[in-house]
């Protein structure tokens, strides 16, 4: 592809100070995307704050990135992600802080909302399968081709949209949304959150070859996998405006197809120089930023809310 860079830039690490150190290791960024995106969709599908099924979900991807890190440690160290050092040096602590607050956590939800339950356990099994070696000839599920990102995906689709819905059932869907809306926002979600994921492995290439992650940038190299990246963004959004035009989801829904526009937008000019560790900081908190917009002009009523 011309104009775009045939290696990744990957940064030395950087031995942060504490508090840093504990907000790269929980990635907050992440936890903080996914539980915006339980809450706004919860709004935009059902037309209430799930409170309890956002608790839930900040709580399950904090300990999964946390997992995530702690199995990492080689590859993070080679893509120079910060915080590596602390992790190596407090993972026992650490491991057994999860292992209090996993469980914790599940008994808690489980005697307020049962139905949380099941989705719970079952994004965890799939966190475990995608941190551990468990499958067949001890491979992980992120070291297989394409169902790494798709794994991850299915992770958001399970927390921001099961987690709500198990606990109000989908007979709860807003009348202007019903079954077909939920299908055709959610194929949206799919394609935007997967290329999300395509552009992380940009930065992670270097880590993810040496460890044996077959990711798309890795396979393809980085001209391939920022072409497929382009493709997912641009189906994303026709995707969302086929189905606005079809009368399949409302106004307020169809409106979120400016995060992959602006996502696009903003990450081309990357690729020429290598995808950084600090760029998907940024497409992250700027997905946060148009979640909590967008939850704020709900929580407003501003024109169009009701659309």
């Amino acid at each position: 592809m011309r104009g775009v860079s045939s290696s990744v830039v990957v940064e030395p690490p950087v031995e942060p100070g504490w508090v840093r150190a504990l907000y790269s290791v929980g990635r907050f960024h992440i936890v903080a995307i996914a539980v915006l995106a339980c809450l706004a969709f919860g709004w935009a599908l059902i037309g209430s704050y799930p409170w309890l099924a956002a608790a839930a979900c900040a709580c399950d991807w904090f300990l999964v990135n946390l997992l995530n890190r702690i199995v990492d440690l080689r590859e993070d160290e080679a893509n120079g992600i910060v915080g590596t050092g602390f992790v190596a040096r407090h993972r026992r602590l650490l491991l057994a802080g999860a292992a209090l607050l996993g469980p914790a956590s599940l008994a808690a939800t489980h005697l307020l909302a049962p139905a949380l339950t099941l989705p719970r356990l079952g994004y965890h099994a799939l966190g475990l399968i995608y941190n551990y070696r468990v499958l067949p000839g001890r491979r992980r599920l992120k070291q297989l081709y394409a169902l790494k990102n798709t794994a991850s995906d299915l992770g958001f689709l399970i927390t921001c949209f099961g987690y709500p819905l198990a606990i109000v059932g989908v007979d709860a869907l807003r009348p202007d949304v019903g079954l077909r809306g939920l299908l055709a926002f959610g194929a949206f979600f799919f394609l935007f959150e997967l290329s999300f994921e395509v552009i992380y492995d940009l930065r992670d290439v270097a880590g993810d070859r040496a460890e044996g992650v077959a990711s798309f940038a890795v396979v393809h190299g980085v001209a391939g996998a920022a072409r497929l990246a382009d493709a997912l963004m641009l189906g994303s959004m026709v995707v969302l405006g086929v189905s606005y035009a079809c009368g399949w989801v409302p106004w307020r829904l169809a409106v979120m197809l400016v995060a992959p526009a602006a996502q696009l937008v903003l990450y081309r000019p990357w690729l020429a120089r290598g995808v950084r560790a600090r760029d998907c900081l940024v497409l992250t908190w700027l997905g946060a930023i148009l979640l909590a917009l967008y939850l704020l002009w709900g929580a407003l009523e501003l024109p169009g809310v009701s659309a």
